[in-house]
């Protein structure tokens, strides 16, 4: 069977921006679901490496976490204030990725999330070649550094960021070339790439099979797996709606299925709600439309 997680991100950002749930209280209610764990938005408010700087504050959060009968299944990185892909000078990159590294051993993750920051759009005024070149080369830098901590770095793709066709995203990941680096398949992120190639400049790209074809093509390359529905929409002409089960399209059961067939290093499923309005009045339904899929697929 997996171990079924959440984001806290779907109670910090978007629709929660302004009333943040506070992240005990997130603790407290998802372990009282039956969770086995929580995948950390390592951003204010709920605890990042800028806000708990000690080893004594960090062996509190995850005593908490550890307490509540809960384990960490990721930790999602604030890198959105860095450049990327518009400057050849990755070292602020890199340093706030290190940061985030030593933040997530001291809370005992294993996996840290990142993505390529800047939007779709940066690529026509920086050129793609050129994005492409530097993106491989500081995730090289940061896949290294990953591993000598014993920690793995997964990117979620998805349309409001650059390089979301599935043929850039396979052969970043190949490029990148280190074993502790992979790719994190959202379900929700795959369907809106693969099937409707949302957000992608110039000609759209598309595979016939979608999302299951998406994942058939990155076997061997996924190490983390992040389960939500799609309705083929975008959330505020962004990113992809992360729609509750049943309210998509998604075959899941073939999904899951050829998921099954990789031999992937985690164990963990997690689910992402960001951005869904009330979140905490679909997560229990969430939580018992996954534990259906685990007792099938699990």
């Amino acid at each position: 069977m997996k171990r079924i997680s959440i984001g806290t991100w779907a109670y910090s950002i978007g629709p929660y921006a302004d009333a943040p749930v506070p992240f005990d209280e997130v603790v407290r209610r998802v372990a009282a679901l039956g969770f086995d764990g929580i995948e950390l938005g390592g951003f204010s408010p709920h605890p990042n490496p800028d806000a708990l700087t000690t080893s004594a504050q960090r062996a509190e959060i995850r005593a908490m976490v550890e307490g509540a009968g809960l384990a960490f299944s990721g930790l999602a990185a604030d890198l959105w204030s860095q450049s990327l892909l518009n400057t050849s000078d990755n070292s602020a990159y890199l340093d706030c990725f290190r940061r985030n590294c030593k933040f997530a051993a001291d809370l005992g993750i294993d996996v840290v999330r990142v993505d390529t920051v800047q939007p779709p759009t940066v690529l026509a005024d920086v050129g793609e070649q050129t994005a492409h070149e530097r993106l491989v080369r500081t995730w090289q830098h940061a896949a290294k550094h990953a591993a000598d901590l014993g920690l793995r770095v997964v990117w979620e793709f998805e349309p409001g960021f650059a390089f979301n066709k599935p043929s850039d995203i396979l052969s970043i990941v190949q490029e990148v070339d280190n074993p502790a680096f992979s790719i994190l398949f959202d379900t929700c992120h795959a369907h809106m790439c693969a099937a409707v190639g949302a957000r992608q400049p110039g000609e759209r790209e598309t595979l016939a099979g979608g999302a299951l074809e998406f994942a058939q093509m990155l076997k061997g390359q996924i190490g983390h797996v992040h389960l939500i529905d799609s309705d083929g929409t975008l959330h505020g002409d962004e990113t992809s709606t992360h729609a509750p089960f049943g309210d998509g399209v998604l075959d899941f059961r073939a999904l899951l299925m050829e998921l099954n067939s990789h031999d992937l290093p985690t164990d963990w499923w997690t689910i992402d709600l960001c951005f869904w309005p009330d979140a905490w009045s679909v997560t229990e339904r969430c939580k018992l439309a996954v534990d259906k899929l685990n007792e099938q697929f699990g």
